[in-house]
């Protein structure tokens, strides 16, 4: 809560200036549209890609607990989880590889 000796809060102008410049600048034509939309989707796609990589470092890390979890967990599937802990980091990075050579 601010205070009576507080300055008053100043506008944010870098809303009003953005709502401007795109108020100022000219339609889009259809091909420009075209452009900016595949941007916008490599981008979203890229982000899901790298959550999909963290997802298996995850995957890999629980899968090596149960691995290593003994006899409390059944023995096929510590044997799953054993080949997914291996398996899982590789494809892991071999996402980060590919995404690194797509940017």
């Amino acid at each position: 809560m601010p205070r009576k000796s507080d300055p008053p809060a100043r506008p944010d102008l870098r809303l009003v200036q953005s709502e401007v410049y795109e108020f100022m600048k000219p339609p889009e034509t259809t091909a420009e549209r075209v452009r900016r939309l595949q941007r916008e989707a490599r981008a979203l796609a890229l982000e899901q890609v790298e959550a999909l990589e963290t997802a298996l470092i995850q995957a890999a890390a629980l899968a090596r607990e149960v691995a290593e979890g003994g006899d409390a967990y059944p023995v096929g599937a510590r044997e799953i989880a054993s080949r997914l802990a291996e398996d899982l980091p590789s494809k892991a990075e071999t996402i980060k590889l590919i995404v690194a050579r797509s940017t």
